[in-house]
């Protein structure tokens, strides 16, 4: 590549390259184009003007025609010969008239003395477009006559009235144009490739030259520019335009690299984000930034100029406004931070002026962190109130027993007491770690192939006493060999709360079933019911909440943590499935839900 001090101090020098075939035969064959296009034009007016002026004859021959007929109009219905006597005045001897109605029945024809039974002519080409366009002719052969015809009719209140000359030597040679705007065409077009031979040898040695770095540069080729240009005014204009082309082209590619690399950041972030003007036109925007803007206004369907007029954006365009009045440059950036809460999400907007007053609004949906935030709130909230209770009751325990005398049977009571508060403690905490890792850490769980009904039989195994003390039976019809893959303790942890859940609430005497009515190559479809007291309807839609209790009171009273349902929810869900939950017409309460046959590792 040249550098600036070769191209400006010296011109490259080198043999010529055979520009003068490429440029003389490309003015060739324009200026062929050309005279193709001109004789083309030139025939066809010379070919049109000769046959109007031959229309223009057979059209006065149809008017002094129609002129007669009108005058003589009761003479002709009674004989159409009398047009005999009018024809023996035309120059022409051997013009052809023929008068024709308009529904295509000949009344008279010159030629053909029985022209009562001649043919329709109604779809005769020159009728037709004289009923439809008030004349028409055409050159065809008579199927009366037996004569070729240049045809022309006219359309008149009472006939159609036509006249035709024979198409013989004489109209031919008429309508033959002249030849010699052929010569003229001929003698121009050699004169020419006379004149580029010449101008050619002036001008054209700078041209190949000039085309081929043209070629690169249209296709964005990287110019290692080794071309040579004549010692000349355009060879030294050619080096000149080649030297800017190429601190154009190394801008570019910076320029284009930044770009490429902000619009990939721009496309796979998940923030919101567009770029205005000074004068607030846009000036870039990604997916993101319209989607959020449409969930956030009222509008449909609004572009990201509607943006000044969302009501929710109304501190931050404020913020804009005040920005742009100011005069003075500030060397940091001003931003702007808003949180909009719209349609039970919540959105962080930014905005943030630059010092040439363009400035970028991004919007980030927030949603989860804020709902991760209250849910930690409120989570925090019951682990505290449901931790404070069994911790005071042990320590009101413990203390009585320590500070006062007490007999041996009231501080046995007072220890097994403690250690049922204790107990509910540790099934609490064990409760709560088990879906805080379903839900943070599930990528830590083994995944295994698991036998349904061996997990099953496991829960019930486990829950047999508390069955047993309150005559609860359990009927379980699932295929022994049927197994899924997924995690065994999570998966007994679903099963274990759903029958626990069961016998705290269904009642004495009640009846668990257990389902496996549905199954295809990727879910399995399971039933949990029992035939209880079921669950009041206007609680049904937060029962798989956390610490989400029907009946507070009494669910404390029997042990229960509040997260056994949460756990079931997040067990199926951890599993790739479903669930539901209904009331049934009988009595009771029914729990539908799906599981994946095959979980793959959870990343």
């Amino acid at each position: 590549m040249l550098s600036d001090n070769e191209i400006i101090d010296g011109l490259p020098k080198g043999k010529v390259s055979k520009y003068r075939r490429k440029l003389i035969l490309n003015f060739i064959f324009i200026f062929f184009a050309f005279s193709i296009v001109v004789t083309v034009f030139q025939f066809n007016r010379e070919k049109n003007a000769k046959q109007n002026e031959l229309i223009r004859k057979l059209d006065t021959y149809a008017d002094f025609t129609y002129s007669y007929i009108k005058k003589n109009i009761d003479q002709f219905h009674e004989n159409g010969y009398i047009l005999d006597s009018l024809l023996a005045f035309f120059p022409s001897t051997d013009v052809r008239v023929t008068v024709i109605k308009h529904d295509g029945v000949v009344c008279f024809d010159s030629d053909f003395s029985d022209f009562e039974e001649m043919d329709n002519h109604i779809n005769r080409p020159e009728i037709k477009n004289a009923i439809y366009n008030g004349s028409g002719h055409e050159v065809r052969h008579s199927k009366t006559t037996g004569i070729d015809y240049f045809y022309y009719a006219k359309k008149n209140d009472l006939y159609i009235i036509r006249a035709a000359l024979p198409y013989d030597i004489s109209i031919e040679k008429f309508l033959k144009v002249d030849s010699v705007i052929f010569i003229t065409i001929l003698l121009m077009f050699l004169l020419a490739i006379v004149i580029v031979v010449y101008l050619s040898d002036r001008i054209g040695k700078s041209i190949t030259q000039l085309q081929q770095f043209a070629e690169a540069a249209a296709k964005g080729e990287d110019v290692d520019w080794d071309y040579q240009f004549p010692d000349n005014e355009l060879g030294a204009i050619g080096l000149l335009i080649v030297k800017v082309y190429i601190r154009l082209q190394k801008a570019m590619d910076d320029l284009n690299t930044e770009r490429n690399k902000l619009f990939r950041h721009l496309q796979i972030s998940h923030e919101g984000i567009a770029i205005f003007s000074k004068e607030k036109k846009q000036l870039l925007v990604n997916n993101h930034f319209v989607q959020f803007l449409n969930n956030i206004s009222n509008e449909a369907s609004v572009t990201p100029d509607y943006f000044y007029q969302v009501p929710e954006f109304e501190p931050i365009i404020e913020f804009i406004d005040g920005q742009l009045k100011e005069t003075s440059k500030k060397e940091d950036l001003s931003t702007k931070i808003l949180t909009v809460k719209k349609n039970g999400k919540y959105y962080l907007v930014q905005a943030i002026v630059f010092q040439d007053k363009s400035f970028e609004i991004s919007i980030n949906d927030v949603t989860e962190k804020e709902k991760e935030k209250i849910l930690k709130q409120q989570m925090t909230s019951n682990i505290s109130h449901e931790l404070k209770t069994p911790v005071s009751s042990i320590l009101g325990y413990l203390e009585t027993i320590l500070t006062n005398k007490v007999d041996k049977d009231k501080k046995r009571f007072f220890l097994e007491r403690s250690y049922i508060q204790t107990q509910r403690l540790s099934s609490l905490i064990q409760d709560i770690s088990l879906l805080n890792k379903i839900e943070e850490a599930s990528d830590l769980f083994q995944i295994e192939n698991v036998s349904i009904n061996e997990i099953v039989y496991n829960a019930i195994d486990d829950l047999s006493y508390s069955m047993r003390s309150k005559e609860i039976t359990v009927s379980v019809d699932i295929d022994k060999n049927l197994e899924v893959k997924g995690n065994k303790s999570v998966f007994f942890s679903i099963w274990r709360n759903l029958i626990e859940n069961s016998i705290n609430y269904a009642g004495e005497g009640s009846q668990i079933r257990i389902n496996n009515y549905l199954k295809d190559e990727k879910y399995l479809y399971f039933s949990f019911s029992d035939n209880g007291t079921g669950i009041p309807e206007e609680h049904l839609s937060r029962i798989f909440e956390r610490f989400y209790r029907v009946d507070s009171g009494r669910s404390r009273s029997m042990g229960g943590s509040g997260l056994g349902l949460a756990i079931v929810k997040n067990g199926v869900i951890f599993h790739k499935g479903e669930i539901s939950v209904k009331n049934l017409k009988g009595g009771g309460v029914e729990f539908i839900f799906s599981i994946a046959r095959n979980l793959t590792k959870q990343t």
